[in-house]
């Protein structure tokens, strides 16, 4: 870790509501800066290794921000918040108000002045921190719903600069996303961008139509034409995430993690079938939905322990977020119901475990489970469902997906569901421990095809094309946009 010159500047820059780095304090308080897990570091990991770039972010510590930093040849902005900013801006307008609006109001949303506030008074830090970072006529990729003011907010700072967003969540219907109070100023917010990303075509047409009938501005296809603002024009287009597929493979064939993966069977007991789920705890992922429908079918006798066995791994979100709160008592509250049931001695029927894993050992779980449920209620994505698919180097295994998820759209041959037709995920369920070994691996294939050619390198080079040449489309026989140039022989000679 270096000390940069505070006079530096860069041609690329990522604004994300955290930096890509964990502070570690070891035994003897030496402290230090690990990689944080997740797709978007994977994915802007290779553009920035070949670019002169800086990520702006929070470190997820309230009180003063750490000094700029280089970490692994990446300049690190850390962005400061206070106790109350957490709790307002964080806690509150994001996770109590945005969230449950843009996720089909599962639960209420909050509408609070002081929240929107925060909101502001953040997303106007964070606009501020970018614009000093980037040089003359960079590029500013600014990432999901936490900072949907800052592309307009740069924009005034910075005309000179290429402003793109993308949104990792679902974006609502406009009837929903009426309901917020702050809806225009968000709206004209977002459209400082000159490229709008969001995971699926339906999301993309929810905002554009959002933008139209609340704003006046003028649609036509893709494009938003900003008629207050000289005419200025937005495209606004799906650009699905996925996962670094490939590095996912390679790990799963490794002896280490294939080892675990019998391991793990192993101290399970060996059951004939092994069911999965890897969530964050979160109303939105289905959970309680996914637990009603395997206690019936406990309850009925169509599964039962030692030779079926469900592991469930929720890992802690959110959790000073009073709706988190309550679903954490309901899950572990129905899990006990159903364990003191339907569990022999000497063995469990659920395997709840609420805490964070190594991602070796995420790969070997994912290896080791025969069905993979993944059933949220709304997901814009679901890059557990890509990660499960990437593992399955053997071929075996069958996901259990929900049609609301944006994985869904691309992976057409899992066994998609409904969850809210309890009985319906039922004889999904049965149906993936069932069929046939043959059309479970057909399936498979196919599944994996499309997660193997269509990487997280895939989608950021696709973005950043979009971004590039907007508000066109890019070209169709272009495959890479002038800011990363080589990123895909840098990434596979690493």
């Amino acid at each position: 870790m270096t000390q940069p010159s505070s006079s530096d500047t860069f041609d690329f820059v990522v604004v994300a509501n955290r930096l890509p780095v964990d502070r570690v304090v070891d035994s003897d308080g030496t402290t230090q800066w690990r990689t944080s897990p997740g797709g978007l570091v994977t994915a802007m990991e290779a553009v920035m290794r070949v670019t002169d770039g800086a990520w702006v972010g929070w470190a997820g510590e309230a009180g003063e921000a750490p000094d700029p930093f280089d970490d692994d040849d990446i300049h690190l902005h850390p962005v400061p918040l206070t106790a109350e900013e957490v709790r307002d801006y964080y806690e509150g307008f994001c996770n109590d108000t945005i969230w449950p609006i843009y996720h089909d109001v599962i639960v209420s949303a909050g509408f609070h002045r002081e929240w929107w506030a925060s909101y502001r008074r953040v997303n106007e830090r964070f606009a501020r921190a970018a614009a000093e970072v980037a040089a003359e006529g960079a590029t500013v990729w600014v990432q999901d719903y936490q900072l949907q003011l800052v592309p307009q907010m740069l924009r005034d700072l910075r005309p000179d600069l290429r402003i793109g967003w993308f949104n990792h969540i679902p974006f609502p219907p406009v009837e929903l996303f009426a309901q917020l109070p702050w809806r225009r100023e968000i709206l004209r917010g977002l459209m400082g961008a000159d490229f709008l990303g969001f995971q699926r075509d339906d999301d993309a047409g929810n905002f554009r139509r959002s933008a139209a009938r609340l704003t006046g501005v003028t649609q036509e296809g893709e494009v938003l034409t900003l008629t207050a603002d000289d005419g200025r024009r937005v495209r606004a287009a799906a650009v699905p995430i996925s996962v670094d597929s490939r590095q996912l493979d390679e790990m799963a064939r490794t002896t280490s993690v294939q080892e675990r993966a019998v391991e793990l069977r192993h101290s399970l007991g060996d059951p004939e079938c092994l069911i999965l789920g890897i969530d964050r705890l979160d109303y939105t992922k289905g959970i309680r939905h996914r637990l009603k429908a395997y206690g019936e079918l406990l309850d009925e006798g169509k599964v039962a322990p030692p030779q079926t066995t469900f592991v469930q791994i929720a890992t802690p979100s959110r959790e000073r977020v009073e709706a988190y709160r309550n679903l954490r008592e309901q899950v572990e509250g129905t899990v006990g119901h159903l364990n003191g049931d339907h569990s022999p001695i000497g063995a469990t029927a659920i395997h709840y475990i609420h805490r964070s894993h190594p991602r070796q050992d995420m790969a070997a779980l994912f290896l080791a489970a025969d069905v993979m449920l993944v059933t949220p209620l709304r997901d814009g994505m679901n890059l557990v469902a890509k990660e499960y698919v990437a593992c399955q180097v053997d071929g075996g295994g069958a996901l259990v997906l929900s049609e609301f998820t944006g994985a869904a759209e691309e992976l057409h041959d899992a066994y998609l569901c409904n969850p809210h037709d309890i009985e319906g995920l039922k004889q999904t369920i049965l149906r993936a421990m069932t069929d046939d070994e043959a059309e479970k691996r057909r399936r498979m294939e196919s599944l994996r095809q499309v997660v193997l050619d269509s990487d997280v390198h895939t989608w950021s080079r696709t973005f950043l094309l979009a971004l590039e040449h907007a508000p066109a489309e890019p070209p169709r026989d272009e495959h890479e946009p002038a800011v990363i140039t080589d990123a895909e022989d840098t990434q596979e000679g690493r």
